[in-house]
């Protein structure tokens, strides 16, 4: 992208300086507080499902611990009964944790393009107001030097 880029501006480069600017979408995820905040509200969102999904978890493996200890002693079908039950408990535990890693995601999906929203508003202005011709937000490579990150961040944290 960077070298299309460059060579798109190859011609008018000679007769002025072109001005290059990058974001780091990583860092703006991590580090700015709107996304610390959505952060903080889909964790308070989810946390009494997560919990209760670590509880039977630790459920399901405390049965099938006294299951293997009981087994030797247990009649036939009651040895059964028990694997049934553990069998459809394991069921749906693993239902239950699918069903909240899809809901996780497409909530934080729907968060951070909220985010993302934001922050393209705020280089758009950085971009506009400094003269920027082309602002990246995904390379291979950057120099410090047209890292604007850390302006994009003091913008969104005010």
């Amino acid at each position: 992208m960077l070298l299309t880029a460059s060579m798109l501006f190859a011609g008018s480069a000679q007769a002025q300086e072109v001005k290059v600017g990058f974001v780091s979408t990583e860092r703006i995820f991590r580090e700015a507080a709107p996304a610390k905040t959505a952060n903080a509200k889909i964790e308070q969102e989810f946390s009494k499902r997560d919990k209760e999904l670590q509880d039977m978890g630790a459920r399901l493996k405390s049965m099938a611990d006294k299951l293997d200890k009981d087994a030797p002693v247990l009649s036939e079908v009651d040895r059964g009964r028990r694997q049934r039950e553990l069998g459809d408990l394991d069921k749906d535990f693993q239902r239950r944790q699918r069903e909240f890693r899809e809901d996780l995601n497409q909530r934080r999906n729907e968060e951070l393009a909220t985010v993302l929203e934001r922050t393209n508003r705020v280089i758009k202005q950085i971009a506009e107001a400094e003269k920027y011709d082309i602002v990246f937000q995904e390379a291979v490579y950057i120099s410090p030097r047209i890292d604007i990150t850390d302006k994009v961040l003091k913008a969104l944290n005010k």
